[in-house]
């Protein structure tokens, strides 16, 4: 049993790490935030991240809602950007040379079906787009994702349900320090169907995964090939980033898949670290609006997720986001996944049935016609 520190209520779904509970979040979001953000500075200078995005002078990047100014010698919150000698740096490379430039980042053959965030609207799984987009009628089986997972993300969200990425930064493996040139060639894999950028976050690398990006999509269109271009994301990539990853999609047939987190505010940056909720509104529209000027192929350019944190993204959360959503456009799939226990939010069950079954109501009772329950092996009655 979880207590919270504000109004003292009890309960197993109010995290003891979080300290408060979502109704004071909402409620009382200037105190409640006061002590969930004691979380995140304790945990990031554990990890020697910045603990908040640094202000006050330095160089401004500009990938993100954060809009670091990084002093000299200093890193952004994402820990990928960097600032030396008067240059922004890509961590660990400096950013002079697309093709020369290494991140941090490794990959694997993920086979089809895979437990994609957009699985049930994917052409890996459904035939959708075909035969432009999927050279198979049914399953994509004897093909891959090609699953690019990169270190450093924007946010902090302290359920992170690949927090390794963080470990990544502090002392990069040899083994995960990759040019462009490499990820090209392992993308030209004649079973790899699609490729997915992930992490952490892709958006704190993007020069060196754009620049990836554009010469697979490339290569695939001059060779006759299907490589999807797919990204999984905070989506809280600066707007011009976000339309060009957005583009590469469109064009390739790929997906935009974005965590909304939460809707309130103060639950967002409560979970996250970050107040980045209303960049996260701005670019869902901005891929919505890009899917629906295209006359709204399938696949879906945009698929959107929330992961079911019990205690604090509720049917109201979900309400929100599924209302937002179904007034840009009520065919926006939206997955609910379930969680569990990891990172800092150990102390939390895995998410309930009966909080998945509420939530997905409320998105269909919002309007949305395209609602999923994903991770479905993992709800229980928990709670």
């Amino acid at each position: 049993m979880g207590r919270c520190r504000l109004c003292g209520r009890e309960d197993a779904t109010i995290s003891d790490v979080m300290g408060v509970c979502v109704d004071c979040l909402r409620r009382r979001p200037r105190e409640a935030l006061e002590i969930a953000m004691a979380a995140h500075r304790a945990s990031r200078e554990r990890l020697g991240l910045p603990p908040e995005p640094p202000r006050g002078g330095g160089l401004r990047c500009a990938f993100c809602v954060n809009r670091c100014e990084i002093p000299e010698g200093s890193t952004g919150y994402c820990g990928v950007m960097a600032n030396k000698g008067g240059r922004l740096v890509l961590r660990p490379g400096l950013y002079q040379e697309r093709l020369s430039l290494h991140a941090v980042v490794h990959w694997y053959l993920d086979p089809h079906p895979t437990n994609c965030v957009a699985g049930p609207v994917c052409p890996a799984n459904t035939s959708a787009g075909y035969p432009r987009y999927t050279r198979v009628k049914g399953v994509e089986r004897g093909y891959y994702n090609l699953a690019v997972f990169f270190a450093g993300c924007s946010l902090d969200c302290l359920f992170c349900q690949n927090w390794e990425h963080k470990t990544m930064l502090r002392n990069p493996d040899p083994r995960h320090l990759h040019t462009v040139d490499e990820l090209v060639e392992a993308a030209m894999d004649p079973r790899v169907t699609c490729i997915c950028f992930f992490g952490g976050d892709p958006t704190p690398h993007t020069p060196w995964v754009l620049a990836a990006a554009r010469r697979i999509a490339e290569r695939a269109r001059r060779e006759g090939l299907v490589k999807r271009i797919c990204w999984e994301t905070n989506g809280v990539a600066e707007p011009p980033v976000m339309r060009q990853m957005a583009r590469l999609s469109l064009e390739t047939g790929g997906i935009v898949k974005i965590d909304l987190k939460a809707w309130t505010p103060s639950v967002y940056k409560a979970l996250t670290g970050v107040d980045a909720a209303h960049r996260v509104r701005g670019n869902v529209r901005l891929v919505a609006e890009m899917w629906r000027e295209a006359g709204k192929p399938e696949p879906p350019l945009l698929v959107t997720s929330l992961l079911l944190v019990p205690g604090y993204v509720d049917a109201e959360e979900v309400r929100g986001w599924a209302e937002y959503l179904a007034s840009i456009d009520p065919d926006i799939p939206l997955m609910l996944l379930a969680f569990h226990p990891d990172y800092l939010l150990r102390d939390l069950p895995p998410t309930s049935k009966r909080h998945a079954y509420e939530a997905a109501a409320a998105a269909k009772k919002a309007g949305l016609r395209r609602v999923y329950i994903g991770n479905a092996w993992l709800l229980g009655d928990h709670y």
